[in-house]
C-alpha cells in the first residue's frame, strides 16, 4: 500500500467539505488540548468547512462540550457533536435494534458516576445489584487506575445470570495525559470471552458514521473525511462506511511509531503498522495541524 504523508490539513482541505473529527488523541489528551487544536478548528471554520466531533466517550454530547469548555476550547470553534454515549442512549429509547428490543427496564451500571447521564429519559431504572438487573450497561472502569481483572467478579455474576451487556464505548484503551487507561471495550471483550452477549454503540460501527454524516449535513459522502488517531476505530470505521480517512500518527499509535504528537512518522513504519492492523487510511498526519 502507499500512504500519503501530510504535514498539515491545509494540503488536503480543498478535497473535502465536511470533517468528522476524533477528540482523544487528536484534539486533546483527555485533560489538555494539543497546542494547535484551537487554531486548527478556527482555520477549518474560516475555510468554510463543516465539522462534527465524534467520540467514543460513553457520555452525552453535552458532557463533551462542557469538558471542551473547561479545557479552553470555545464552543464557537466547532459544529456538531456526537458521542457513543448519545448513540447508546438513543438505542435504549427507540429499541429498534432487536438486541435492545429484548432488554428489560432494569440496568446494572458498570462505570463512573459521571456517565449516568446516558440514562436520562430512557425509562431505564439503574439498580444497585446485579441480582436485580435485566441487563448491564458498561461505560468503563469506575476509576482510571482499575484494570479488567478488577471486574472479574462482577462480570462473572452477570454472566452466570446470562445478562446481556450494552457497551457504550468500544475502545479498549485510551491515552489520558500520556497514560494508557482501560476503556469499556476491554471489559466487554472479557465478557464475550466468558460467553456473555454484548451489543456495542460507537466507532467503528458504520451506524454511528451514518448518523454522523447525516448530522454533519454534507450530502456528497465523497466530500466527507474522518480524522482520528486509532486504526481500529477511526480508520476502520471510516473505511467500512465508505469514507476517506486521515490517520493522526501522533496519538494512540505514537509509541509504536517511535514519535510524539506532532512529530512526523516514517512513511515505511506507518504503512507497515497500518497494514499489520489491516487498515488503509487515505492519508496520515502527525497532529491536528492546519
Amino acid at each position: 500500500m502507499t500512504l500519503r504523508m501530510l504535514i498539515s490539513l491545509r494540503e488536503i482541505a480543498a478535497d473535502y467539505d465536511g470533517f468528522i473529527l476524533d477528540l482523544w488523541g487528536l484534539i486533546h489528551d483527555g485533560e489538555t488540548p494539543y497546542p494547535p487544536a484551537a487554531a486548527t478548528l478556527a482555520a477549518l471554520q474560516g475555510a468554510g468547512k463543516k465539522t462534527l466531533l465524534l467520540s467514543n466517550a460513553p457520555r452525552r454530547a453535552s458532557a463533551l462540550i462542557d469538558a471542551m469548555n473547561k479545557m479552553g476550547i470555545s464552543r464557537s470553534l466547532y459544529g456538531e457533536v456526537l458521542s457513543s454515549g448519545e448513540a447508546t442512549r438513543a438505542a435504549m429509547i427507540d429499541r429498534e435494534d432487536p438486541f435492545f428490543a429484548a432488554l428489560g427496564k432494569r440496568a446494572y451500571h458498570i462505570g463512573p458516576e459521571r456517565d449516568r447521564n446516558i440514562f436520562e429519559d430512557t425509562g431505564v431504572d439503574v439498580v444497585g445489584a446485579i441480582t436485580g438487573a435485566d441487563f448491564v450497561v458498561n461505560t468503563g472502569p469506575r476509576s482510571l487506575e482499575e484494570k479488567v481483572a478488577d471486574y472479574e467478579a462482577e462480570l462473572t455474576a452477570a454472566r452466570d445470570r446470562t445478562l446481556p451487556m450494552v457497551c457504550a464505548n468500544p475502545d479498549l484503551v485510551v491515552l489520558r495525559a500520556g497514560r494508557e487507561v482501560v476503556c469499556a471495550g476491554a471489559l466487554a471483550a472479557r465478557y464475550r470471552e466468558m460467553g456473555g452477549a454484548v451489543a456495542y454503540r460507537g466507532k467503528p460501527d458504520p451506524a454511528i458514521y451514518a448518523a454522523a454524516v447525516k448530522q454533519l449535513g454534507v450530502a456528497d459522502r465523497r466530500r466527507v473525511v474522518v480524522v482520528g488517531d486509532a486504526l481500529e476505530t477511526d480508520v476502520k470505521g471510516a473505511t467500512a462506511s465508505g469514507l476517506d480517512s486521515i490517520w493522526c500518527t501522533g496519538g494512540i499509535h505514537a509509541a509504536s511509531l517511535g514519535v510524539t504528537y506532532g512529530e512526523a512518522a516514517s512513511a515505511d513504519k506507518a504503512m507497515a503498522l497500518a497494514a499489520a492492523n489491516g487498515q488503509k487510511p487515505t492519508a496520515a498526519i502527525p497532529g491536528f495541524v492546519w
